[in-house]
Formats: C-alpha cells, sequence, structure tokens
C-alpha cells in the first residue's frame, strides 16, 4: 500500500512533464522552422521502437511466470512458448535491425533540403563531398509488409564513383523524400521482407 501511495503521486508527475513535452513539441513544430538537419535522435528511435517496445512490455510480465513453472501446468507451459515465440518473434527482428542501423548512422549527419537543392553527408565532422552527377547507382529498399514492426525501416545506398558506397537509414529521417530528390538518378527501387543492410 505504501508502494502505491509513494508510485502514484511519481507516476501522475510523469504523466503531466510527458504532456507538456509533447505539447512543446507540436508548438514548435507548428511555428518553428522546417529542419534540414538530420541525426539519429532519441525522439526518432522511440518512434521507430514504439510497438516492439510496446509489445515487450506486454508480454514480458507474462513471461516472467517461467520462473514459477514449477506450479504450471503443461497446458500453460505450452501458451507461454506460444506467448514468447509470439512476443520475440514480432519484437526481436526490430531491435536487431534498429542496432544494425544504429552502428551504421550513429556518427552520421545528413543535410537535406529539395528546396534548396542541398543533399550533404558528413560522417562525424568531415563531409563526404559528391554531386548528383557522382552518383552511379542509387539503392532504396523498403519493406515488402506495411503491418510489421520492422516495416519502417529502410535505407538508401548511394553508389558513387569513388567507389565509395554511402548507406543512409531511416534512423536518420523518412527516406522517401531523400529518394524522390534522387529521381533522376540511377535510382533502383527493391522491397524486401527484411532490410538488412
Amino acid at each position: 500500500m505504501k508502494l502505491l501511495s509513494f508510485l502514484r503521486p511519481v507516476l501522475e508527475a510523469a504523466a503531466v512533464v510527458g504532456a507538456f513535452l509533447i505539447g512543446l513539441r507540436l508548438v514548435t513544430g507548428l511555428f518553428g522552422r522546417k529542419n534540414r538537419v538530420y541525426r539519429p535522435t532519441a525522439l526518432r528511435q522511440f518512434t521507430l521502437l514504439f510497438w516492439p517496445l510496446l509489445c515487450l512490455s506486454v508480454g514480458l510480465p507474462f513471461l516472467g511466470s517461467f520462473f514459477f513453472t514449477e506450479y504450471a501446468s503443461t497446458y500453460e507451459l505450452v501458451l507461454l512458448l506460444v506467448l514468447a515465440a509470439v512476443v520475440l518473434g514480432f519484437s526481436l527482428p526490430a531491435f536487431v535491425l534498429h542496432v544494425r542501423y544504429y552502428f551504421i548512422n550513429q556518427h552520421t549527419t545528413l543535410i537535406f533540403d529539395p528546396k534548396q537543392n542541398v543533399l550533404e553527408v558528413y560522417e562525424g565532422s568531415a563531409q563526404i563531398p559528391f554531386g548528383k552527377r557522382d552518383l552511379v547507382r542509387v539503392e532504396y529498399v523498403t519493406c515488402r509488409s506495411e503491418r510489421l514492426f520492422w516495416s519502417p525501416y529502410g535505407y538508401l545506398r548511394l553508389h558513387l564513383r569513388s567507389g565509395d558506397v554511402l548507406t543512409l537509414t531511416t534512423l536518420l529521417l523518412k527516406l522517401d523524400p531523400v529518394a524522390e530528390f534522387l529521381r533522376h538518378t540511377p535510382l533502383e527501387r527493391r522491397r524486401r521482407w527484411f532490410c538488412w543492410p
């Protein structure tokens, strides 16, 4: 009972702070300038991981029942195994892709402004110079299904004349506007079930 009396004000304060931050984000989004510098931000990562995290937060407490298996019947164990397979089957591939994309683009900064005809990529603080004429091939890979937890993940691979390959993932931004910007280059669109770069 003491835990509930302590936890309730903390949760209420967290809800108020969260609502305030969301309101502030909406107001600054309505009246602020459109962002043209993209990095892997915490908000973007949370947006991509929302459904896998929700699935884990709902399913993992039930999976804690494995610790009390001596009291469970065979039927309950089968149900727990099925639940574990569903929870991990839906969320684990999204987490694996997210970690892979993070390692690819953790030091990448993209400056993208299609109205000003600007597309610049920085690795750390060093700019990787290229223009549209330097692009030999551009691969745009998206997920076949739109209903899986890893469906929002995709990537663009820019193959340069110098032999370098730049990979831009959805951890930076939604890639449709960038692909539209590069439509006059040799753009190859592909759809896969699992977008592993």
